[in-house]
């Protein structure tokens, strides 16, 4: 069993949430608050660093002589969890985080079944399960415990779910951020949510007033990523040049082609998807089709110019690209300029 830390002594017990109905109470990670059982299910693990950070925090303010103790459910053995959970001689608070519990022993399992209907008031367990089958129970019983609160570190999948991330991250600094800068960014770095509030964090402290998309560039615009939907927001608009300017800066830095074509056929994915939907508003089509509103309303002036023949056309264009970026074709980079060419000329046709 990990070595407990000294605790005070002198000092009260901290009030702790009362127990009340069956029901874990969801809460974002920037704002957890110590409770009697507080689940953080999923696989993202920058949103359970995050939870883990905020609760920390919280745990100091009320009392900075708190005992911790970090253990895994993996190697779990019979009964270890009485012994982690007993209370102190002052009944002070303490915090047991318990990690892998979606690879949790079956002792640990049956130990913390008999223990969440009645937890302690004076320690705070932290369950961390990443996801899958495994000690599925033991997720429906955190969620029922009384006073439970539940954190989701789900991976954030969609474009909107990061920008809205990133505003309230801004917003949370007493700054304020444009839109496009905040879509900027995330064009830039979405693929990590570590490194995306590692660069708000940047940004908020290199910058003054007003975060723009200009600051956004000037600090990330040489990312893969920023640089692959550069070159497709430059050939879907019908900017030839530009495009083929950027794909071949791509090649000339070590950008790999397919990230390159991935976002060409993102972006014509989505003209092709709005042009299917027909008409109706923004949000009842951004709703069926599981896109942001802004994507939609930008699609659909992207298709201002752009009939049904040309943009069948780029989408081969696309295609043939990305099966010679992948060795089925002897240039990988002329098939990819051909294809930013037969997208941006296709522009106004």
């Amino acid at each position: 069993m990990p070595a407990k830390t000294a605790r005070s002594t002198a000092k009260a017990p901290a009030k702790v949430p009362a127990k009340g109905a069956a029901g874990a109470r969801t809460v974002p990670a920037h704002d957890v608050a110590p409770a009697p059982v507080v689940l953080l299910a999923g696989s993202e693990e920058h949103l359970a660093d995050r939870a883990s950070t905020a609760l920390l925090a919280r745990m100091r303010e009320l009392d900075p002589a708190f005992e911790r103790t970090d253990v895994a459910a993996a190697g779990y053995q019979k009964g270890q969890l009485a012994t982690w959970t007993s209370p102190s001689l002052f009944d002070e608070r303490s915090l047991v985080v318990v990690d892998c519990v979606d690879a949790a022993t079956e002792a640990f399992v049956e130990d913390v079944l008999e223990y969440l209907p009645a937890p302690l008031e004076s320690v705070v367990l932290v369950l961390r399960h990443r996801g899958g089958p495994r000690a599925k129970k033991v997720l429906d019983a955190a969620r029922a415990a009384p006073g439970a609160v539940e954190v989701s570190c789900q991976p954030l999948k969609r474009d909107q779910d990061k920008v809205d991330l990133v505003l309230s991250d801004v917003r949370r600094a007493r700054r304020r951020i444009d839109v496009e800068a905040a879509r900027a960014l995330v064009a830039a770095l979405g693929s990590d949510l570590g490194e995306l509030a590692a660069a708000v964090d940047q940004l908020v402290g290199d910058t003054d007033g007003t975060i723009t998309e200009a600051d956004v560039h000037r600090y990330h615009g040489g990312r893969r990523e920023a640089t692959g939907f550069e070159v497709a927001d430059a050939a879907v608009e019908g900017r030839t040049g530009q495009a083929l300017v950027l794909v071949r800066h791509a090649f000339a830095t070590g950008v790999p082609p397919v990230v390159v074509v991935a976002a060409l056929a993102s972006r014509l994915r989505q003209l092709a998807k709005v042009a299917a939907a027909g008409r109706g508003r923004s949000a009842d089509v951004a709703r069926e089709l599981g896109m942001a509103p802004w994507l939609v309303d930008r699609a659909r002036r992207e298709l201002q110019h752009l009939e049904p023949e040309p943009l069948a056309e780029a989408i081969l264009a696309v295609a043939a690209a990305d099966h010679a970026v992948k060795g089925g074709g002897q240039d990988a980079q002329h098939a990819l300029e051909r294809a930013v060419r037969v997208i941006a000329e296709a522009h106004g046709r």
